[in-house]
């Protein structure tokens, strides 16, 4: 950090200025500290460029395009200024280096550490695409390791997913060798744009060296449009992962999701954010950073000296990071409130729950009288918005936050199932039995798809599966929107009592009316296993990594694969509910509730029920506490994950006593008797 010089503002809006992080063509990056404590790194346009409409509106564009992006791989905007005098952007503080620093300081990641950037940088890219947006300009340089993770930085050129390219054929649109070979090219570019440039950076990050370099910038885009990428020193067991990302054809390249699954990292990869080189650099960072800010702690109208700021550098151990780019901004992410007065607001926080006492009621964020009609499959979280069957027909989304009307679909019907698509769309079915895809944070119809289709049944990256109306089973291709494949439906099956299905690894899991489970292939169609009598009813399976649990009969865990039987557990009362998986942790309902070891099967914990329990509601685990519900008298219960200790439970007053939950970004959602409310997550 350089400290502040003659010309350089004392004070932007809330923030007082502590030093020059760094600074572009457009402006300079300070770091600055509201009265409050809280740390933020200040964009602020140059003085002499204020007055140029274009650059202005550039400006505004990049501080809205960042503020729309609702991730944790990314800076969260904290506000901004727009109009009028000197613009500025107020973003999280990130102390780290970025990729580039941290290759040259201490070597490639090895493989597991390969694995935990590219299985993270997929999934905010998946939050970045579900906005309708594309980065367009991810290379080493944008990318900062911190504590917790890699962050993408600088939305500077993002665009809309439908925003044509910047530049014209023979300009430079990003830095040359992580660009798509469609921008070299000045052509219109989509998400598929920046899943190039995250192969791009993944194969430096294996190496150290560029999958595509050259003397100088022309040759350099030439081998991106048609010369071959350079993998030679890529581990030999990560370049078939890589290669896809890098194809010419956009179509032919993977999605972020798919990316996520295939380069999941294994266990304890994160170790390269808490121990090693990178990790004692980034403390030496943050130790820095809490030393400048404690230094200046004081609110004073006097600067702060070059002495005193080079004295707090020095004592802190290391430098923060700076870089040359205008967007190359530090943020850290574990800061919180809302700057004082701003012209772009910042995105409305998840908050979490504040621990209750055991059984102590808890205030719901939000709750609305909507005409849910629970008879309709279960709430379905998507990003920024909630969607639901209304009771009077169609899908209605509402917003995550505050409950607030979204969008409404009325012509298609959520009776037949509704399905979420890569973290972006919602696929839905109408009365003559074709397909609808919605964007899920807009509700904006994206394609209609004749089909024929009785029952929705489950989706992932690749297909659509679906029952038809002629009991055929089909796999509908979510690129295309073509038949991959139709096959006699092995399963019972009617419009009434349709199959339970979950999909993971090449398998499409099949639970019937009947209890006979069927596991297809997902590529074929044809029957790869099955369980011949696990229960009575359709009871909703779970899948995580290469193993399905099953409720009914018996509560247990099978290879997705094979169909081996890892563990089995008995019914307590009559049969199990559906279970919830989450990383080590299984939960289920069997009179009692009960968690078992995922691995193992083991009992951890159970929980009395002084009623019986519905079996038939899934429980909704989310941060540290896993919600159920009770019939008798109409309640739900949160108990602690890891001891099974009541918390806080949530009860209405409506005469229908069937619930319906759903986890997800830090809240629990619940409908009953046309209510729908979020209730908020203990930590």
């Amino acid at each position: 950090m350089i400290p502040l010089g003659t010309g350089d503002p004392l004070r932007i809006g809330p923030y007082r200025l502590l030093g020059v992080l760094g600074e572009g063509g457009m402006g300079r990056v300070y770091l600055g500290r509201e009265n409050a404590g809280r740390r933020a790194a200040v964009k602020v346009l140059r003085r002499e460029l204020a007055h140029d409409q274009n650059l202005a509106q550039r400006f505004v564009r990049e501080a809205r395009t960042a503020q729309s992006v609702n991730s944790a791989g990314v800076a969260r905007v904290l506000g901004a200024h727009t109009e009028g005098g000197r613009p500025w952007i107020a973003t999280e503080f990130l102390v780290g280096p970025t990729l580039e620093e941290a290759v040259a300081a201490y070597g490639p990641l090895d493989e597991p550490g390969v694995r935990a950037l590219a299985s993270a940088l997929a999934r905010t890219l998946r939050d970045i695409h579900a906005v309708g947006l594309i980065h367009r300009d991810l290379k080493p340089s944008n990318i900062v390791l911190t504590s917790g993770g890699p962050r993408i930085i600088d939305f500077g050129i993002a665009r809309p997913e439908h925003g044509l390219t910047l530049t014209h054929t023979g300009q430079v649109p990003v830095t040359p060798g992580y660009g798509a070979p469609e921008q070299v090219l000045g052509q219109r570019v989509g998400p598929a744009a920046d899943v190039f440039s995250l192969g791009a950076v993944l194969a430096f990050a294996a190496s150290g060296r560029r999958a595509y370099d050259g003397p100088h910038v022309a040759g350099v885009q030439y081998q991106v449009v048609h010369g071959e990428p350079d993998v030679s020193r890529v581990p030999a067991e990560l370049r078939p992962l890589l290669l896809p990302c890098l194809a010419k054809n956009a179509a032919e390249r993977p999605q972020p999701v798919q990316i996520a699954r295939v380069l999941a990292a294994p266990r304890g990869a994160d170790k390269l954010w808490r121990k090693g080189p990178l990790a004692a650099d980034i403390a030496r960072r943050e130790n820095t950073a809490a030393s400048v800010t404690a230094t200046f702690a004081t609110d004073t109208p006097t600067p702060p000296s070059r002495r005193r700021v080079l004295a707090a550098l020095a004592g802190g151990g290391a430098v923060l990071a700076t870089g040359g780019g205008a967007g190359a901004v530090w943020w850290l992410r574990k800061d919180s409130g809302t700057p004082n007065s701003v012209s772009v607001p910042p995105p409305a926080e998840r908050t979490d729950a504040q621990p209750l006492g055991p059984g102590e009621a808890l205030d719901v964020l939000w709750e609305a009288s909507t005409g849910v009609d629970n008879q309709n499959p279960a709430l379905l979280p998507v990003r920024d918005v909630v969607v639901f069957g209304a009771a009077g027909g169609g899908l209605a989304a509402r917003r995550v936050t505050d409950g607030k009307p979204k969008w409404t679909a009325p012509d298609v019907g959520a009776a037949a199932g509704f399905v979420n698509v890569a973290d972006r769309l919602i696929v839905a079915v109408d009365g003559e039995g074709r397909l609808h895809a919605f964007i899920a944070s807009t509700g904006q119809r994206a394609w209609t798809v004749s089909a024929s289709v009785e029952n929705l049944l489950a989706a992932d990256a690749r297909a659509i599966y679906v029952m038809t109306r002629q009991r055929q089973l089909c796999a509908v291709s979510v690129g295309t929107r073509r038949k991959l494949w139709s096959v006699p439906t092995p399963v019972r099956t009617s419009t009434g009592q349709p199959a339970a299905a979950v999909v993971g690894r090449g398998r499409l899991v099949l639970v019937p009316s009947d209890g006979h489970v069927k596991v297809v292939d997902t590529t074929t169609g044809r029957t790869a296993w099955e369980i011949p009598d696990q229960g009575a009813r359709a009871v909703l399976p779970a899948v995580e990594g290469g193993t399905v649990y099953f409720g009914g009969r018996t509560l247990t865990a099978r290879s997705l694969t094979s169909g081996n039987e890892l563990w089995s557990v008995p019914p307590q009362y009559e049969a199990w509910g559906p279970p919830t998986v989450r990383g080590g942790e299984v939960y289920a309902i069997s009179g009692d509730f009960f968690r078992y070891g995922a691995r193992d099967g083991k009992q951890v914990w159970s929980v009395d029920s002084s009623s019986r329990v519905v079996a038939s509601t899934r429980p909704a685990v989310q941060g540290s506490t896993v919600w159920f519900a009770e019939s008798n008298n109409s309640r739900l219960f949160g108990v602690r994950t890891r001891t099974g200790e009541s918390v806080s439970r949530y009860e209405h007053d409506g005469d229908y006593r069937t619930y319906s939950t759903a986890g997800d970004g830090n809240r629990v959602f619940v409908t009953q008797g046309g209510v729908i409310a979020a209730l908020p997550v203990h930590k």
